[in-house]
């Protein structure tokens, strides 16, 4: 999956000579965290939610009213904002967006296409969206996790005996991470199953390797292994 098919476009963007007010504004009415900042079609900087946090008044209550939105007013985006944004090429995976947020600690960037014009917004939430729609979640099915040896044919084992089940594969995601050298961890969900048999699946499934756990989003019902 791409950055642009997931990402927020047309990017709602802001001008540096704008007021801060505004910016709060433009945020809030169109329910962004973070505004891309263009001066002339180019990107000169973001300003965020963080920033306006951070320039405003620390004991707002010491202050009068007409004075706070003086003060404020006199604020434009260009003080605040972040002069060196980090941006994300719209033609990268959503894995490469969500590693880049995570390396420089923030909850979204500009996206830009090849000549570094900005098309869109990704944040942290876009990320989730894609999350719940590769783990097949809204299938509300059953998740097995497992153990398995790191071998050709090991997850086909697994799902061979889910589909004679009845059981039709929503998604399967696998990770080396914490796993013990030469295996691996695989998260397997499927949808489709007679509830009535799932104990006789579960038995055949840890014949072909080690489960983790299951969980059955339909029937809320969870059984942890390890």
């Amino acid at each position: 999956m791409l950055i642009r098919e997931w990402m927020s476009s047309p990017a709602v963007t802001i001008d540096p000579d704008e007021t801060m007010p505004k910016a709060v504004s433009l945020m809030k009415d169109k329910g962004m965290r973070l505004l891309p900042v263009l001066k002339h079609g180019r990107l000169v900087g973001v300003v965020s939610e963080t920033d306006i946090k951070r320039a405003s008044p620390s004991d707002a209550t010491l202050l009068e009213i007409h004075e706070l939105l003086y003060l404020l007013a006199r604020i434009k985006v260009q003080d605040i904002m972040n002069k060196n944004p980090v941006t994300i090429p719209e033609n990268f995976t959503v894995e490469e967006g969500a590693e880049r947020l995570l390396e420089h600690g923030i909850s979204g960037a500009p996206v830009v296409d090849n000549q570094g014009n900005v098309v869109g917004v990704i944040t942290r939430t876009d990320i989730f969206k894609v999350l719940i729609s590769l783990s097949g979640l809204r299938h509300r099915g059953v998740q097995f996790a497992f153990e398995i040896e790191d071998r050709p044919g090991s997850i086909k084992e697994l799902t061979d005996i889910i589909r004679a089940a009845g059981g039709r594969i929503a998604s399967i995601l696998g990770s080396y991470d914490r796993a013990p050298s030469g295996s691996r961890h695989v998260y397997i969900r499927a949808y489709g199953l007679d509830r009535t048999t799932i104990e006789e699946l579960k038995e055949a499934l840890t014949k072909k390797a080690k489960m983790l756990y299951m969980v059955d989003h339909r029937e809320n019902r969870r059984e942890i292994f390890f």
